[in-house]
């Protein structure tokens, strides 16, 4: 668990970016300022990455379907996201956070825990470190963003939520920034929020509990435990339990190890060809393996990810005796999957993951045959594309008339574009 401070309780920060990803694009558009602007695939098949509060006040949110993004907000304008970017950006943003604390745990690009307990004497109070790092960011990287203060982790996270912007129609109007919820006040602060504000309540809990006649927090708080459990179940049960009481006990972890490094992609028409298919396995391992190396990680599972016409989506995986981290290895398992998968019918997604990872890059020996042992040329890639560039070097079976189709992280993770 994170230190408490002097006080005897921890001070836990969550830091939101407001609307991250058109924060950073409006930074070299100016002109579309106070414009709906979503991010995201403008495909029938794309999804919105993230919405300007112009565009939120017309009901469009992130995970929107790009279709109906268009249908509430027919003037919006649609950027194509650029996550090489806000990696930059992001990272830049993270390292402001750790000039006041090494306890930051990033969430994603856009958020992140700091655990200030043990700096108060020095930074001062909760709020004083969160208004400060506001300044900071919007000066330094031209951002705004929201911060949350409590004792933990979950509070925090409401907390920021409550300091955000409302959209509205009629204008913008601007949240408080930064809220505290001060120690003793945790319970009082949740038990007024409703049911759907917990974390894990979704569509199905919320009809669950809408069965018992709950719909807040307080509500929830108020019904003896063994209901609950029966309503959702032992687990999900006991955790909103002690939520719907502010318990939370998580410490913020600033290290921790990918649980899995994975790329899959939406296709802009169906794939039906497996050939065509073990071709793409090729390059998303290539890609996943690149960033396997680069985290110095080998993993020992290999998933993958398939997602019909219809959207019926399996998963299947293997777990092999020694590491992998490299594309043909990860891609000769893959394939060995994919043979097993009935494709006819038309594949609207693929997916390549690698799980089990550790630092442990040894290859194990068996009798099994193992085929041929690419590391060697791996590090040469590395080396290769670390000098020329990504485009410099890559697998056959992404080389096309226009070159090499890369596979680069989060370029296409939104959604395909119109063919």
């Amino acid at each position: 668990m994170s230190p408490p401070g002097a006080g005897g309780t921890r001070t836990v920060l969550h830091v939101d970016m407001d609307a991250f990803y058109v924060s950073v694009e409006l930074l070299r558009r100016p002109e579309l300022r106070g414009r709906p602007v979503v991010v995201g695939g403008d495909g029938a098949r794309g999804v919105v990455a993230a919405a300007s509060y112009e565009a939120r006040a017309f009901g469009v949110f992130s995970a929107m379907s790009s279709v109906r993004a268009r249908q509430l907000c027919p003037h919006a304008v649609f950027l194509a996201g650029d996550h090489a970017l806000y990696s930059q950006v992001s990272a830049r943003v993270m390292a402001i956070f750790r000039e006041y604390t090494p306890l930051v745990e990033p969430l994603s690009l856009d958020e992140a825990f700091l655990d200030v307990s043990g700096v108060r004497r020095l930074h001062g109070s909760g709020a004083t470190i969160a208004a400060t790092i506001r300044t900071r960011v919007l000066h330094e990287e031209g951002l705004g963003c929201c911060v949350g203060v409590a004792s933990s982790k979950f509070v925090a996270k409401l907390a920021s939520k409550a300091a955000k912007p409302v959209a509205a129609r009629s204008g913008t109007r601007a949240g408080r920034g930064v809220v505290v919820v001060e120690p003793g006040n945790e319970v009082v602060f949740v038990q007024r929020l409703p049911v759907g504000a917990l974390w894990g309540v979704g569509p199905a809990t919320l009809e669950r509990l809408g069965r018992l006649g709950i719909s807040t927090v307080a509500e929830l708080a108020a019904v003896p435990l063994p209901h609950i459990v029966g309503a959702v179940g032992r687990a999900s049960g006991t955790h909103l339990h002690q939520l719907a009481h502010a318990i939370d006990d998580r410490p913020v972890e600033p290290e921790s190890t990918p649980k899995s490094v994975s790329h899959e992609e939406t296709y802009a028409n169906d794939v039906t060809s497996s050939t065509d298919l073990r071709r793409e396995i090729v390059r998303q391992s290539d890609a996943v393996a690149g960033r396997l190396r680069r985290q110095g990680l080998a993993g020992r599972t290999v998933q993958l990810k398939v997602r019909f016409s219809d959207f019926r989506t399996i998963s299947r995986s293997n777990t092999v005796s020694g590491g992998l981290d490299t594309g043909p290895a990860i891609a000769r398992e893959a394939k060995a999957l994919l043979d097993k998968v009935d494709v006819a019918g038309g594949v609207r997604l693929l997916g390549v993951a690698v799980t089990g990872l550790s630092e442990e890059r040894s290859r194990q020996l068996t009798f099994d045959d193992p085929g041929p042992d690419w590391s060697d040329a791996s590090r040469a890639v590395d080396e290769i594309r670390d000098r020329f560039g990504d485009t410099a070097i890559g697998p056959a079976a992404a080389a096309t008339e226009r070159g090499l189709k890369l596979t680069r992280r989060g370029a296409q993770q939104w959604g395909p574009a119109d063919p």
